[in-house]
Formats: structure tokens, C-alpha cells, sequence
């Protein structure tokens, strides 16, 4: 597939047709592990994917917890509180 001076690249029917991607789409490019991904960003709010596994894979690799693990990377989101943390 080649990319046009424009940057453009044109998307073969049968995976637009399988992502169900038509005039007026919304897609997006997601980078995970030097791999490119096209996949169809949702639409309308009631617009999911097919599973949660589906969407587990569509946003894997989409942010940095900054080598945290998942319940450090909660706390330092909520940030101190005083409540709990003035002991």
C-alpha cells in the first residue's frame, strides 16, 4: 500500500467493509509495540465493541502508568488525601 504526497493511504474494502467503516467514519491510529493499528473510533455513545476483550485490546497500550502497577497508579491519581493521609 502506498502513501500519497498527501499522507493519505486508501483502506482496502473488505476490512472497511468488517469494521464496518463508511463516508463520514471516524477511525484513529493507535501505536502499540512499533505496531500500527486502524481501528474505528465509536460514533455514538451507545457505540461499544463486541466484548470486553475487544475493548481491552483497543486500548491496550494507550497510556503510561509510569511503571506503576494498577493500584499505585490509582493513588497517585487521586493524589494525597487529607481524610486519611494526616496521620
Amino acid at each position: 500500500m502506498r502513501v500519497t504526497e498527501k499522507g493519505q493511504v486508501t483502506i482496502p474494502k473488505p476490512i472497511r467493509d468488517r469494521l464496518g467503516i463508511e463516508p463520514g467514519s471516524e477511525v484513529e491510529f493507535v501505536e502499540r509495540n512499533s505496531v500500527v493499528v486502524l481501528q474505528k473510533r465509536p460514533t455514538d455513545i451507545g457505540e461499544s465493541p463486541a466484548s470486553f476483550d475487544e475493548w481491552a485490546e483497543s486500548v491496550a497500550d494507550t497510556f503510561d502508568t509510569k511503571g506503576m502497577d494498577g493500584m499505585e497508579f490509582i493513588d497517585w491519581l487521586r493524589g494525597p488525601r487529607d481524610d486519611i493521609d494526616s496521620r
